[in-house]
């Protein structure tokens, strides 16, 4: 199996991975003006991307991914819920997607938005225990996802709280993740610099997820929200226009 993380602009942190002995490639939260590296790392990779994955549809950044898609023929895939005007192959909670010897398993995971997913990874040679988590925008390092951009902050702030605790943070310890940002981004607060944690360490280290009262996370997290800008309403246009 073979793994590339990519920094972009606004913190954002993008995946290529996938099954070099079969040559098949899955690409996540691609930004717009970056096709061109995935197109090449994949080559170097010897493998087609056979998926182009988006977390949810992005307020921070215009999407690559339906640009990516078309250009090497691969299927553009976004949460059931997003509220997209074009086809797309539509995810599903626990739908699993193959790549040569790597599954992707799909947690729905709303809280940033409705229509956000958690990609859990497992390369079938190593065996069937999965080998990371892609975390998007519902767990970062040191944070975790805004909950406001729908208008429906302490409902959605609730979801997120159910989506840390009862999907992700009931995954091994030991799990390693990749989230959406780092530092610097306007996805979340206090969010680390580094690119990655395992799930055990978050728990221990991250103080929203030290909070197990559902009430006083939601109070917690909706009294340090970033400020939004007014691009974000015109980029989700964009992102979800035909």
């Amino acid at each position: 199996m073979f793994f590339r993380q990519k920094t972009s602009k606004d913190s954002t942190l993008s995946y290529l991975f996938g099954c070099g002995g079969l040559g098949k490639a899955v690409a996540v939260d691609v930004v717009a003006g970056d096709e061109e590296w995935f197109v090449e790392e994949a080559s170097k990779a010897k493998s087609a991307i056979t998926h182009v994955i988006d977390t949810h549809v992005h307020a921070d950044h215009y999407s690559g991914g339906r640009k990516l898609a078309l250009r090497v023929g691969a299927q553009y895939c976004l949460h059931a819920s997003a509220p997209i005007n074009f086809p797309c192959l539509l995810l599903n909670d626990r739908d699993v997607i193959e790549a040569g010897n790597v599954q992707v398993t799909v947690l729905h995971t709303p809280g940033h938005t409705l229509d956000s997913v958690c990609l859990l990874v497992t390369d079938m040679r190593r065996g069937p225990e999965p080998w990371f988590l892609l975390t998007g925008d519902t767990l970062f390092v040191g944070g975790v996802g805004r909950p406001d951009l729908t208008g429906r902050e302490y409902d959605m702030a609730g979801m997120l709280f159910d989506s840390l605790h009862r999907k992700l943070l009931m995954l091994p310890e030991h799990l390693e993740f990749f989230p959406g940002h780092q530092a610097g981004s306007m996805c979340g607060s206090g969010l680390s610099g580094k690119p990655s944690s395992t799930l055990g360490f978050e728990k221990r280290c991250n103080p929203l997820l030290a909070i197990t009262d559902k009430e006083q996370f939601i109070r917690q997290i909706t009294s340090k929200l970033p400020p939004r800008t007014a691009e974000m309403g015109q980029i989700v246009l964009i992102n979800t226009a035909a």
